[in-house]
């Protein structure tokens, strides 16, 4: 693995773990130098947006591999499946709350979502849903929703349930 990759993988495992994200903690977890780290991300807002990226370059691949098959219920299950990876929603709660910490974030967080919707849309797309601005904000936060209760409640109901809510959110926007 190089050097770039050993340094996303460090962040996202930091991130996933709850912990906090730092220059020094990042470097030590990569095995690199400080001056590695800053050489590939010069902030730590680059960082996190590689590895937010990464983090759904790797989802768009797993849902992306069955997605033109999908329908329904099982569109929703492979949402669910993904909600269910406690490492990726812990990264996504580590970004949000890095991003209140640090206000000067909150612009590349707008800019993610809006880019990651954009990449969403098309795999729902060949899935059978076309998904106009509100209704893929309104997919977007009901995963959220279903991703963060899950791993607070962490239980075979809890899953149970947001499986339920996400076949009933996809089929409320298939309606249309």
């Amino acid at each position: 693995m190089d050097v770039r990759s050993r340094i996303i993988e460090a962040a996202f495992g930091l991130l996933a773990g709850g912990g906090e994200l730092t220059q020094p903690r990042v470097s030590r977890a990569a095995g690199v130098r400080q001056s590695h780290l800053t050489y590939y991300f010069p902030t730590i807002t680059d960082l996190l947006q590689a590895v937010a990226r990464h983090s759904f370059d790797r989802l768009a691949a797993e849902f992306g591999a069955a997605g033109g098959r999908r329908r329904g219920a099982s569109i929703a299950e492979g949402i669910a499946r993904a909600t269910r990876d406690k490492r990726r929603v812990r990264m996504m709660l580590g970004l949000v709350v890095a991003a209140d910490r640090d206000p000067s974030l909150k612009p590349r967080m707008r800019a993610f979502v809006k880019e990651l919707r954009g990449r969403i849309a098309p795999m729902l797309g060949a899935a059978g849903l076309d998904l106009g601005e509100h209704d893929m904000a309104f997919i977007h936060t009901v995963v959220v929703g279903a991703a963060v209760l899950q791993l607070a409640r962490d239980s075979a109901q809890a899953r149970r349930e947001a499986r339920a809510v996400l076949e009933k959110a996809v089929k409320c926007v298939s309606r249309r």
